[in-house]
């Protein structure tokens, strides 16, 4: 397939909360192709993509967080069952505004629920970076960007650090 471009914030599409899909057609597994090629294309190998991150404005996205990429998660119209109370810290960043990231607190465990490539509906319990990486990308898909959890001071901080990174 194709390594796809990745739009830059301040895209106003970073913004739009995705449209739903209808169903699983070979359209939607071939933007999902483009996807993992893209992810895997990725500095530092990025383990999850939102297809509005490439511009597609879909509920689409794509997770995997091994080294040999041994378990690819594709997944469209997720949604949150439920999220452990227990918050985890780590750092986490976009390659839409790339040269930063920061600390975010996140659930340790999700129960997401999502159409899967088969064009099914599936129910899965994550944990860890899986969790955290799929809450990423649902964030994306709903037009939130992971500096949105921090505090108003911070986000400016990292907001103005990667504009004067960009020149």
């Amino acid at each position: 397939m194709a390594v796809c471009p990745i739009l830059q914030w301040p895209d106003k599409r970073l913004r739009t909360a995705a449209a739903p899909v209808d169903a699983i057609t070979d359209d939607i597994r071939a933007i999902w192709a483009d996807m993992v090629d893209t992810m895997d294309a990725m500095p530092g190998q990025g383990v999850g993509l939102a297809a509005p991150q490439i511009g597609v404005v879909l509920q689409l996205a794509v997770v995997d967080v091994t080294p040999d990429r041994s378990r690819r998660i594709l997944f469209a119209n997720p949604s949150v069952l439920s999220a452990s109370e227990e918050l985890h810290a780590s750092d986490e960043a976009s390659p839409c505004l790339p040269g930063v990231s920061a600390k975010v607190k996140r659930p340790k465990h999700a129960t997401i629920r999502f159409l899967n490539d088969q064009g099914m509906v599936d129910r899965r319990d994550f944990q860890d970076l899986e969790a955290r990486s799929i809450l990423h990308q649902i964030d994306h898909l709903a037009g939130r960007m992971y500096f949105d959890a921090l505090g108003r001071v911070k986000r400016d901080m990292l907001l103005r650090k990667a504009a004067k990174q960009r020149g």
